[in-house]
């Protein structure tokens, strides 16, 4: 089962449109988000038979408790992965992988996940990142090398690019790789940080400076290898003591003097920042699809409990406030697996820009997950907090993925800004084009029709289900509504608008809650094409909770665009940062 041929989608928006960036110019690209991504009979098939044969094996040999306890992997959970086919599983067929779609693959990471999360760390660091790389831009000759021994799992990979000076900002690594003066080789040198599997690993992708020459300056260039993990300078730190997902191994990997073949070269010298952020962008929808599936997982002990616990001569369940977690996780949820899925279907379709979706979905799915665990926790009462039930470990586990593969802060930041290049360039043409405007009367004319038409004409979805037309106008408001703001914000903020990140978080929140709204519409209008309003009236239900509550939060976000106490906040918190102490002394505080 062949996964779509790879298409890059990064450089060229024009080329490869994106969704989310129609959406901070007022435009809806439907042809993107309808019709709803439906896994193919094949698709099924296999998710059948893989899901089954996961679930049995797991009855059998998954002890979540005591791998959170131990703090590390039976080779019994090792090779079980590995004889299920499940370290394969996004390889293409051709190198003795599954060449799962990404729908598929990301299917099982929520499985995975909704029953382990450390195993799906180990799963997700393996595929998802450590060797996606090599499938992306490997050669022919490196794929052959190298992706048969990962697809059995007699390799696994890890994804080496965090250093203690360079997280997000990866143009402040320290890790070099220099050629050798006959250029057969590299000699690598450095440290990473925070490496899942490092353990386990047989091979790393592993980014580093390279020197290259510009213009008669030397220079340093960010370039991506594939490093063999017998390698001699390789050396590991001890397993990190974390607070959640103890099983995964993750550690220090220190390269001294360590030879690298020059034909491990992955991609173009130079070309190592890009390749990450592809990789990155993959890995970012296992996450939600894990995360999704964890919310699924605790709620359905929490609603058991919740059944069953009695107060005042009755079920906790027939409360309100219990009832009203319960509803409100039932309908994010929801939104978050059409999030994953519709991205998912971008991924197979090829040639879609899906970097801002991918962002979206992890940030949104991340907290849903976190949020959620603590509200399962919180259903269970004094039960949650014991170690003798699943909701304190789940709380544990579910925070780190805010921080993965991009913290979502950096991700808010990527998505406003991605969001704002189109827009900025436009404004950006225009203003150069008013001190010639002479000779420039056919561009300013554009823009200002352009502007008239933004302003007084609102987008519309003409491929929703008649039955969500209050719903789609909703959200048709708010695209309106956030691209007539942010033009506002770039004309009044110009090139400031880079540094001005209380405005990025807004718009990012507010594209991120437009993007699950549509999700949801998309879904909810295949379902009710699919079996009509009484088989679709779950469906139904879901997107009239959600999108009302996604889009007046959207709707305070772009007010604050404008209106907002920006200011005070930058004083208060400067002052706690000048101080060191958060606030004020308090009355009873004693010099």
């Amino acid at each position: 089962m062949a996964a779509s041929p790879h298409t890059p989608h990064l450089a060229d928006p024009d080329k490869n449109p994106s969704f989310t960036r129609g959406v901070f110019q007022g435009e809806i690209r439907e042809d993107l988000v309808f019709p709803f991504p439906e896994p193919s009979a094949e698709d099924r098939e296999a998710l059948t038979q893989i899901l089954d044969a996961f679930r049995a094996w797991a009855a059998d040999t998954l002890d979540p408790a005591q791998l959170d306890h131990d703090g590390r992997f039976p080779d019994a959970v090792r090779q079980g992965m590995a004889e299920l086919g499940l370290m394969g599983l996004n390889i293409p067929e051709a190198y003795g992988g599954f060449g799962a779609s990404a729908m598929v693959f990301n299917r099982v990471f929520g499985e995975i996940g909704s029953h382990d999360a450390a195993l799906a760390v180990y799963f997700g660091a393996h595929q998802s990142i450590g060797i996606k790389g090599i499938t992306l831009f490997g050669t022919e000759a490196q794929k052959q090398q190298w992706l048969p021994r990962c697809a059995s799992g007699e390799l696994i990979g890890a994804f080496c690019l965090t250093e203690a000076g360079s997280g997000s900002d990866a143009q402040a690594m320290r890790t070099t790789a220099v050629p050798t003066a006959d250029g057969t080789a590299y000699t690598l040198n450095g440290t990473k940080i925070w490496i899942s599997n490092a353990g386990y690993a047989g091979v790393f992708t592993v980014f580093a400076k390279v020197p290259v020459t510009v213009d008669g300056k030397e220079k340093q260039r960010v370039t991506a290898f594939i490093v063999d993990a017998a390698s001699a300078g390789i050396s590991l730190g001890k397993i990190e003591e974390k607070m959640g997902i103890k099983a995964s191994d993750t550690r220090t990997v220190t390269f001294e003097n360590v030879r690298v073949p020059a034909e491990n070269l992955l991609g173009e010298v130079g070309g190592g920042f890009k390749i990450a952020l592809e990789i990155l962008n993959s890995g970012r929808l296992g996450l939600s699809a894990g995360s999704s599936r964890g919310t699924r997982e605790m709620f359905r002990h929490a609603i058991e409990y919740a059944r069953q616990r009695e107060q005042f001569g009755r079920p906790i369940a027939s409360f309100e406030m219990i009832q009203r977690k319960i509803a409100v996780a039932a309908a994010d949820c929801y939104a978050a697996d059409a999030g994953w899925m519709l991205c998912a279907g971008m991924v197979d379709r090829g040639g879609v820009d899906f970097s801002l979706e991918t962002a979206a979905c992890k940030i949104y799915a991340s907290e849903l997950a976190f949020r959620s665990a603590s509200e399962a926790m919180q259903i269970a009462g004094g039960i949650g907090y014991s170690k003798e039930y699943p909701y304190e470990r789940a709380l544990r586990d579910a925070r780190i993925n805010m921080i993965f593969e991009g913290t979502n802060e950096i991700l808010r930041a990527l998505i406003a800004l991605m969001g704002l290049q189109q827009p900025g360039e436009e404004l950006k043409a225009v203003g150069k084009a008013f001190k010639d405007p002479l000779h420039s009367i056919g561009a300013i004319s554009s823009y200002l029709t352009g502007r008239v038409k933004r302003t007084l004409v609102k987008p519309e979805f003409t491929k929703v289900h008649e039955l969500l037309a209050d719903e789609a106008d909703l959200v048709a408001d708010n695209i309106h509504g956030l691209a007539l703001a942010v033009e506002r914000a770039l004309i009044e903020h110009g090139k400031a608008i880079i540094e001005r990140q209380f405005l990025q978080e807004r718009m990012a929140n507010a594209a991120i809650d437009i993007y699950l709204s549509t999700a949801v519409l998309s879904r909810v209008t295949a379902a009710l094409r699919a079996h009509g309003p009484e088989g679709a009236a779950a469906d139904l239900d879901a997107a009239r909770l959600f999108i009302p509550m996604a889009m007046r939060r959207t709707r305070r976000a772009i007010r604050a665009l404008e209106r907002n106490a920006d200011e005070l906040m930058r004083k208060v918190a400067q002052r706690a940062l000048d101080t060191g102490d958060l606030t004020v002394p308090t009355p009873t505080d004693v010099a």
